[in-house]
Order: structure tokens, then C-alpha cells, then sequence
């Protein structure tokens, strides 16, 4: 394959030209590699689009097992490869848990068989995600997984948190965290404030998220190993953060879509599909997660895509389940917020936020353009405008916020070890 005059961005190898891309054999090659193969060779005009390494998502969920009515491995991948992914990493929030070498064994099986993008799993920290005794961590590090978590659910006990810090450093694994003290939190179901007081919606307050970013700013420099702190979404976390790096603990954030396309203003019709963990915020909330992304506090974008069947959203606000699909929004509205509307960052900065980063906190070989490096390449047409039509996605679920939105940017097409794997 040759991808011609694109402007191939690649952080991790100082590259950001309009130039020609070769790939032979599944790989980023030289010229002369396909010179040879002429009758063989396929090629793409990518005059005026954007060539990148291929996006990362390193928090999805997926669902398999024993949720299949919300998503599958297939479908899920199927939805990445739209969105311009070609590697997501998967929550251990299934059922059972993937909490033991066997269901990380499942999930890598079935991911072979079916998906047609790299569908990498975590493990969790705790068993069967109940914050009390830890998961086997060396036994899952040993069976590939390539972080461990509890997202959905966040390890309340400090001294149970530290040891999984412990064991994690010990077999190299990032720890990622869900920010939640449930004591703080309570029963609230979205940020604590004016819309919370005027619709009569119990509150989560900042401070739930605040306090486990600072305990995790205090557990990596304890233990000198890196947490990760997931769907940050508050100033304070921000603040935290911002100080925290700058003294060189290894402490990092994401963030996702939606905290920075909607405020807390959007449930004012009690539309479940407005309905996250952590919450929407407000304004204030949304300018300091955009200056954090603007100076690198925040270094990771992702979309926390947590597919619902209809009939489980289809309920009363309080009794709905938390999350929203994202796989085939998140690249368009971050272009639309962050490169176009904004202006926070250039589409180079955006295309790192998504490859070199999230490769460099995984630890795993992908996220560059670099020659002998898998050809997981995504071709994104940053003036593209389109419009979000949720009954055209790829996802099983539809559970979006976004229906109908237009937006400017999306991927065009996408590539897994030299395959179009997905094309507009």
C-alpha cells in the first residue's frame, strides 16, 4: 500500500510533512520495499488529509462477557474502526469480572476471532471489583494484560489501594483509577449545583472526585509508580494534577468528550442519555479542563464508551445506569471543541494526545509511523463537516447525547495492519 501526499503527523518520530507512506507485509515500510510490487500495490490520494498513526482508546467497554444485549467485542470493534480507532483497551466491569487469568484468556480468544481492530484487556485491582481483597496482579500481568483497574468502581481502602500500587510496580503495570469516594458522593446521581438543587437531583459534589486524585497524587509518589486517573472532570483535579506533575510524580489524566462539550445544564429535561460517572460539570469545570489540555496537565483524551440497551435508559433519571456510547463521536466533537472552536491545541498536539501518550503510559508497541512499526495507520479529513446520526453507528447501542450534532472533522478511514479495516 502507498498512501500518497498526506500530511503524516507522527510525534514519537518528530515527523509532521506532506509526504508518501509505504507499507509492505502489515508494516510501515521504505520506498523501495513496495517499488518491487507494483501489480500488488493498492494507493490512496490523501491530498488534504491527515495521516496518523492509528488511534488509541484506552478506555472502552466492551461488555463481553454477560452483557452482550449492550455490546459485543464485534460490534464494539466495528464502532472503533469508525471512529478512526485501530487499538482500544477494554474495562474489566464485565461478568464475570475480568478479575482472573481465564476471563483475560476469553476475552483475548474472542477479540481474535471477531474484532477487527486490537482490543487490548485490563484486569482489575480488586476482586470481583469490590474494593476488599486484591486480584491475583501477577497472574494477570502474566496473561497480557496492560493495566489493571476497577473502573465503575473505585477502591475505597487506602492501605488496600497502596498494596495494589505495590504489586503493580513490581510486574510493570499501570494503574488506572476511578475517582469516586463514595462516602463524599452518596447516592448522588449529577454535579452537585444549581441544576442539581432546581431539578431536585441528589448531588455529587467535586470533592468526590478531588479527594481520590489527591490520594492517588499521594499513593504514586509513596509508591514511585505511575497512576492514571480516569474521566477527570473538575477544576480541583486539574489544579491537583497541574502541581503534581510538575513536581515529577508519576501522575497522569484523561479526559473525555462529553466533560468538555456539555455542562450540567443539559439534564435540565431529565434525558438519561445526559447521565455519566463522573457527572457533567459546570462551566467553570469545562474552561479548566480546557486549559489543562492546553498545557499538558491533561495528556490523554478517551471516551469512556459505555453502551446501554434503550430499555435501560428508558427509565426514571435516578433509576438509569450511568454512561454514554462515544467510540464514533469522540474524535469529531474533540477536533470540533478543542482544534476548530477553541483553538486549545493543533491537530499535531491532538494526534499525540491519542498515540505517542497513550502507547508511552501502556508501555506497548504501537502509536507511531515509524519504519518496521505495525501499518495501524488512520486517515482523518480535519475539514469534513457531517452530522451525528446515532441509527448509522456501528455500536449495538445508541445511548448518545449527540444525535444530530454537526460537526467538523472525523476520520475517513481506517487501517490495521495494512488493511482498510473501515472507510467513509
Amino acid at each position: 500500500m502507498i498512501i500518497r501526499n498526506g500530511r503524516v503527523i507522527d510525534r514519537a518520530s518528530k515527523r509532521d510533512e506532506i509526504a508518501d507512506l509505504y507499507v509492505a507485509d502489515g508494516r510501515i515500510a521504505q520506498k523501495s520495499e513496495v517499488r518491487n510490487q507494483k501489480s500488488d500495490v493498492e494507493e490512496i490520494d490523501a491530498k488534504g488529509l491527515i495521516v496518523a498513526p492509528g488511534l488509541i482508546d484506552i478506555h472502552v467497554h466492551f461488555r463481553e462477557p454477560g452483557f452482550s444485549h449492550k455490546e459485543t467485542i464485534e460490534s464494539g470493534a466495528r464502532a472503533a474502526a469508525a471512529g478512526g480507532f485501530t487499538t482500544v483497551v477494554c474495562m474489566p466491569n464485565t461478568s464475570p469480572t475480568a478479575d482472573n487469568p481465564s476471563t483475560i484468556a476469553w476475552i483475548k480468544d474472542r477479540a481474535a476471532a471477531v474484532a477487527c481492530v486490537n482490543v487490548l484487556p485490563t484486569g482489575t485491582i480488586s476482586r470481583n471489583l469490590a474494593g476488599e481483597e486484591l486480584a491475583p496482579i501477577g497472574s494477570l500481568a502474566q496473561a497480557g494484560v496492560v493495566a489493571i483497574t476497577d473502573d465503575g468502581h473505585c477502591v475505597q481502602n487506602h492501605e488496600v489501594m497502596r498494596r495494589a500500587v505495590e504489586y503493580a510496580r513490581m510486574v510493570d503495570l499501570p494503574v488506572f483509577d476511578h475517582c469516586q469516594d463514595y462516602n463524599l458522593v452518596g447516592n448522588g446521581v449529577v454535579h452537585e449545583g444549581y441544576w442539581s438543587t432546581l431539578l431536585g437531583l441528589p448531588g455529587w459534589p467535586a470533592a468526590g472526585e478531588e479527594a481520590m486524585v489527591m490520594r492517588n497524587i499521594l499513593l504514586a509518589e509513596l509508591c514511585d509508580h505511575h497512576i492514571h486517573c480516569q474521566h477527570l472532570t473538575t477544576a480541583g483535579s486539574v489544579r491537583l494534577l497541574r502541581e503534581a506533575r510538575a513536581r515529577g510524580v508519576k501522575i497522569s489524566g484523561e479526559v473525555c468528550p462529553h466533560h468538555i462539550a456539555l455542562t450540567d445544564e443539559a439534564i435540565q429535561d431529565f434525558d438519561t442519555n445526559s447521565k455519566m460517572n463522573p457527572p457533567l460539570r459546570s462551566q467553570a469545570d469545562v474552561n479548566a479542563l480546557l486549559e489543562g489540555i492546553a498545557d499538558g496537565t491533561l495528556s490523554i483524551l478517551c471516551s469512556d464508551h459505555a453502551p446501554h440497551a434503550d430499555f435501560e435508559k428508558e427509565v426514571e433519571f435516578d433509576a438509569a445506569p450511568f454512561g454514554i456510547i462515544g467510540l464514533e463521536t469522540e474524535l469529531g466533537l474533540f477536533l470540533d471543541l478543542l482544534v476548530h472552536k477553541h483553538r486549545k491545541i493543533d491537530m499535531a498536539q491532538l494526534i499525540a494526545m491519542y498515540t505517542v501518550e497513550p502507547a508511552r503510559l501502556l508501555k506497548i508497541n504501537a502509536g507511531t509511523l515509524s519504519i518496521g512499526a505495525h501499518a495501524d495507520v488512520t486517515l482523518i479529513d480535519p475539514e469534513l463537516e457531517w452530522t451525528v446520526r446515532v441509527d448509522q453507528f456501528q455500536s449495538a447501542s445508541r445511548n448518545s447525547p449527540f444525535q444530530a450534532w454537526k460537526l467538523k472533522g472525523r476520520a475517513v478511514r481506517t487501517i490495521v495492519d495494512g488493511k482498510t479495516v473501515w472507510k467513509l
